[in-house]
């Protein structure tokens, strides 16, 4: 039930508990003013809908402002309340997607509005609206995805179209709610009254008009407003395969040292480190802060130096051609590019149980973040792993769960994890560290119940109640594509740097007068960095730094190779802005 109905008078504005509601002041909605528009409000206006995009970032100068999740439909209900000196808009506003929402005026009055572009700038020139703004609106997305706003997924726990979909919205963190055709009178509803038959699902419904028949990714992209174009033929100065921690710091500071640069991801921004609920020891962060939060603000950053990414668009093909690279995509599209800086990271391994195939997705998962939390409901849950990753998953499910067994293979905990997560989860009442202990079996016909547990250092095995199974094992490289391209370890990790050097072809790299740079590759001008590259630390911070690393060296090479960089302006290296990119 939304705010109007109790009434003239009854509509009060939302507190602000979290720093999803803050309030501007009067010297930042003066400064805003001379980029903007006053405009009279009236009672019942709508000053933007759910599922079109954002034109305009709202103040509100007087009167109060309602938004509301599935406007004038069967679940309509009110998310937040908005005074004067507060804003409207959410994470979407800033990263090019639709809204989730819907802002009604309950209360007429006035409000300063600003062309989103000229917003995005802004924040990006002033650090203190600017943080102000971003904490707000990464609040609300994370607010949105706890009501269940959004689109629904209608689809079978067994389906893996169903659990793809799943995947793609909880990976790019998209406010989205599940109904399960096996268990949900709700979607069997939906289905007959779009006449939908079972063959369709699963099916995307959005605004409760709005359908789309086992979309791929990009068709999902698209309807939400992701940038998900193809990328087509043309070239760029620097194309940076994975949009990782390592691939976010190449965009932004390839973009920022003036390079047209283009970043692509196959699924979503922030690769594994978009899963982790809580990164207590990267730098300048002392309170900690969310692999998802972390993401979002490289995202923006990128965006406000010109850097084009794109989601979801996958390579599978790197070809060489005229000192330059002919980059190609599953579509059929192809790109060139002067250099290439490869950061497509790593996938989870799997768990290999007998069953555990046909749970996975229902209630074995390979990520921790709220969409998977929420699924919980206070029952008891099993990770596994002895991991920095496992340790930070099993501290934030322990904030959802009545209890987490945290099951490691070897028999001390400080052997993979750090120091300060160790000390976290052994104080941590609900957590229960079980040493020595691997999964031998899953039982449960629909969904997980149980596990049987193996203790390998007696053989002795036990039954342990589990509702749902997050699994944190390691990793394998996403370079299947490269292999036969370029020089891989046996692990298949890309080798740069004195390792790349021992198996080059001399021939290519005679005629240059050098061999392979630091992070480059068997291929000159081709870079890796991050978890992909043989021999990194799997770390998010040294991740962010090898990505920017990667790009000095771009430079290094495109001097070498006689391609210089443009001429620095008295600032440094002119910026490149979304129209100057050369992209055709």
């Amino acid at each position: 039930m939304s705010a109007a109905e109790h009434g003239p008078g009854a509509v009060r504005e939302t507190p602000d508990r979290h720093g999803a509601f803050p309030r501007l002041t009067a010297e930042q909605l003066r400064d805003l003013t001379a980029h903007g528009e006053r405009r009279g409000t009236t009672e019942g206006e709508v000053l933007y809908r759910e599922g079109e995009p954002f034109r305009e970032f709202l103040a509100i100068l007087g009167g109060t402002v309602e938004i509301l999740q599935d406007h004038g439909g069967p679940e309509e209900r009110t998310v937040a309340v908005h005074g004067p000196g507060r804003f409207l808009g959410e994470l979407g506003l800033l990263e090019g997607e639709a809204a989730f929402d819907t802002a009604v005026v309950r209360e007429a009055g006035e409000i300063l509005a600003v062309p989103v572009e000229r917003q995005r700038a802004l924040v990006g020139r002033d650090p203190v609206l600017g943080d102000l703004i971003l904490r707000a609106y990464l609040g609300r997305r994370y607010l949105l995805i706890g009501l269940g706003a959004g689109f629904r997924i209608l689809g079978s726990c067994y389906s893996p179209d169903t659990l793809r979909l799943r995947e793609f919205a909880a990976r790019n963190r998209l406010p989205h709610r599940w109904l399960d055709l096996e268990k949900d009178k709700e979607a069997e509803a939906l289905l007959r009254r779009f006449s939908i038959s079972p063959e369709e699902t699963p099916v995307v419904l959005w605004k409760g008009e709005r359908v789309l028949r086992n979309p791929s990714n990009t068709e999902l992209a698209r309807l939400i407003g992701l940038p998900a174009p193809s990328p087509g033929a043309g070239r760029c100065d620097v194309m940076v395969v994975g949009a990782g921690p390592a691939g976010l710091a190449a965009a932004v500071y390839g973009a920022s040292d003036g390079l047209t640069t283009v970043t692509v991801d196959a699924v979503a921004t922030g690769g594994q480190a978009a899963t982790s609920s809580r990164i207590e020891n990267y730098l300048g962060f002392p309170s900690g802060i969310s692999g998802g939060e972390l993401v979002d603000r490289a995202v923006v950053q990128a965006h406000k130096f010109g850097a084009r990414l794109m989601v979801p668009a996958q390579v599978d093909g790197l070809t060489p051609q005229d000192d330059e690279y002919v980059v190609t995509f599953t579509d059929g599209s192809r790109a060139r590019a002067g250099a290439v800086v490869l950061a497509s990271g790593v996938w989870y391994r799997r768990l290999e149980v007998p069953g555990i195939d046909r749970l996975e997705g229902i209630s074995v998962y390979y990520a921790a973040t709220i969409h998977e939390a929420s699924l919980c409901q206070a029952n008891p849950v099993a990770v596994v792993g002895g991991g920095n990753s496992a340790g930070q998953a099993t501290l934030f499910l322990a904030n959802h769960a009545s209890r987490v067994h945290l099951l490691v293979r070897g028999g001390d905990l400080n052997a993979d994890m750090s120091r300060y997560l160790v000390d976290q989860v052994e104080r941590h009442p609900k957590i229960e560290v079980l040493l020595h202990t691997e999964v031998r079996g899953v039982r449960g016909e629909d969904e997980l119940g149980s596990l049987v547990v193996e203790d390998n250092a007696n053989g002795e095995r036990r039954e342990l109640r589990a509702a749902a199974l997050f699994v944190f094992i390691g990793a394998r490289p996403r370079t299947d594509w490269l292999r036969g391209v370029l020089a891989l370890d046996e692990k298949g990790f890309v080798l740069t740097g004195a390792d790349a050097r021992a198996t080059a072809d001399a021939n290519r790299w005679d005629a240059l007068g050098r061999g392979p740079l630091l992070l480059e590759t068997t291929l000159p001008g081709v870079f890796a960095a991050g978890d992909v590259r043989s021999g990194s630390v799997k770390r998010v911070a040294s991740a962010a730094g090898e990505g920017a690393m990667a790009i000095r060296l771009v430079h290094e090479h495109r001097e070498k190779a006689g391609n210089l960089v443009r001429p620095a302006g008295p600032e440094g290296p002119r910026p490149v802005t979304a129209r100057s990119v050369s992209w055709r």
